[in-house]
């Protein structure tokens, strides 16, 4: 296979779509819980039935976007076009979230819901498609990891900001107002970025052709293309087992990605500095984001991924026994655990473009945007089951956020040791996971000799 290098302009002009939808992701994920908990008055548990229910629905979308991404790739603008189509429903559910209306007033749930489903649907129909590009770029094994590991360095950057602008606007106008201040600052960032993704990436390395399954009968045809998108990644083994390890891993760092402005405040009691933590530890992710790719081309994507899974247990594990005051430690933890995420943001979507790659789809368009809209619909289930078990949980067992109490064990427990078990899981089924594909052994080979020599 011919080696299709990219220019470091195309790979930047490609990623920099990765930086607002990564502006939008941590506020959502991260901040919306305590926003509303704390701020508006919604229970703990209804925040998380509100979450689990809107990323449900949010889910079963996303392999129907994946389908319509592939048919809508054939045309002018090809994926472009749904990258641009989900900016308005993005920008609008994004600012909506967080003005809602007065605390204590009736709606909040209801107006929690509703943001959601908006800003869900705006972020899965741009995403997909533009994941599904990206994908698209190289057929090289090792360029592809250029192309995600771009991806997540933008990414990155993106939540960089999200985790320390609001921080520092919280200091001038008060913790609620700075995000409703940030959701507006957010738009023209979106905008700008969109522009440069769409008008400045390169062709796709291989041009869209029609589907194989396309018949005489268009509507057949369309109801024959869907069922593959819907059934095809799934008859994958290599994908399968790719899912099983995703999902595992992705709900590892789901737990605490939802609990950990809960922990910063009520565990460590500087509530601060959570900003600040938030920026060490993805700021390390970017940082340690060559090392992966450097061990992805010596050893695999595979075993370098195993290492960044036993990193981060290694590193995270130590947050359990932290309490009031243990800055420095958590920074540490921060800092170890922040290098391991580089690896997952880098290396799964790499190795699932290497499987779609690997399929039988000669003389067709390769379905990018159906693996990947099953994919992403899996990915989100796994921040749904996070929300939806660890925020009841944490209320059944009695903790109540920003009050002195004896349920901090739980949340430690919660936020530290069952991420980590999660995680020794999906070592172990990575392990076990046929991912490599058997063109990558004899480049890797040939690369360690080059090396050597």
């Amino acid at each position: 296979m011919a080696q299709t290098c990219l220019t470091r302009r195309a790979l930047l002009a490609y990623a920099a779509f990765a930086l607002p939808l990564a502006m939008a992701a941590l506020p959502v994920y991260v901040h919306a819980p305590k926003f509303y908990a704390q701020g508006q008055g919604v229970p703990l548990a209804t925040v998380g039935a509100i979450l689990l229910a809107c990323r449900l629905l949010d889910a079963l979308q996303d392999p129907l976007f994946g389908w319509f991404s592939d048919r809508t790739a054939r045309s002018t603008l090809g994926r472009r076009a749904l990258i641009l189509a989900g900016l308005p429903l993005l920008a609008a559910g994004f600012v909506a979230l967080f003005h809602p209306p007065q605390a204590g007033t009736p709606g909040s749930e209801m107006w929690l819901a509703g943001s959601l489903v908006v800003v869900y649907l705006g972020f899965s129909l741009s995403s997909i498609s533009y994941y599904a590009l990206g994908a698209e770029l190289s057929d090289d094994y090792n360029e592809r990891t250029r192309v995600t590991a771009t991806r997540g360095a933008l990414a990155v950057t993106g939540v960089l900001v999200a985790a320390a602008l609001p921080e520092w606007l919280s200091g001038r106008v008060g913790e609620l107002s700075a995000l409703g201040l940030f959701s507006w600052m957010f738009v023209p960032v979106l905008l700008l970025a969109s522009w440069a993704t769409v008008a400045g990436s390169p062709r796709p390395a291989h041009a869209p052709r029609e589907f194989a399954t396309r018949t005489r009968d268009e509507s057949a045809g369309a109801t024959s293309s869907l069922y593959r998108a819907l059934i095809e990644p799934l008859s994958s083994r290599r994908y399968r087992w790719l899912i099983a390890v995703s999902m595992l891993s992705g709900i590892a760092a789901a737990i605490p990605g939802t609990l950990i402005l809960f922990y910063v405040q009520d565990v460590l009691q500087r509530p601060d500095l959570s900003g600040l933590f938030l920026a060490l530890y993805f700021l390390c992710a970017a940082l340690g984001m060559p090392l992966w790719i450097e061990a992805s081309r010596r050893f695999g994507k595979k075993r370098a991924w195993l290492a960044g899974m036993l990193l981060s247990v290694a590193a995270f594990v130590w947050a359990f026994g932290l309490g009031a005051g243990d800055v420095i430690a958590f920074g540490c933890v921060c800092v170890l655990s922040g290098l391991a995420y580089g690896a997952e943001l880098a290396l799964p979507p790499s190795i699932l473009a290497d499987i779609v790659d690997g399929g039988a789809h000669q003389g067709a368009q390769r379905p990018h945007g159906a693996y990947f809209g099953v994919w992403q619909m899996l990915d989100k289930l796994n921040l749904a089951l996070a929300a939806g078990f660890a925020l009841p949980l944490l209320q059944w067992l009695g903790y109540v956020p920003g009050t002195a109490q004896a349920a901090l064990g739980a949340l430690s427990c919660i936020y530290a040791l069952a991420p980590c078990l999660i995680k020794i899981a999906a070592a172990a089924c990575l392990w076990a996971a046929p991912l490599e594909p058997r063109v990558a052994a004899t480049d890797l080979v040939s690369a360690s000799g080059g090396a050597a020599s």
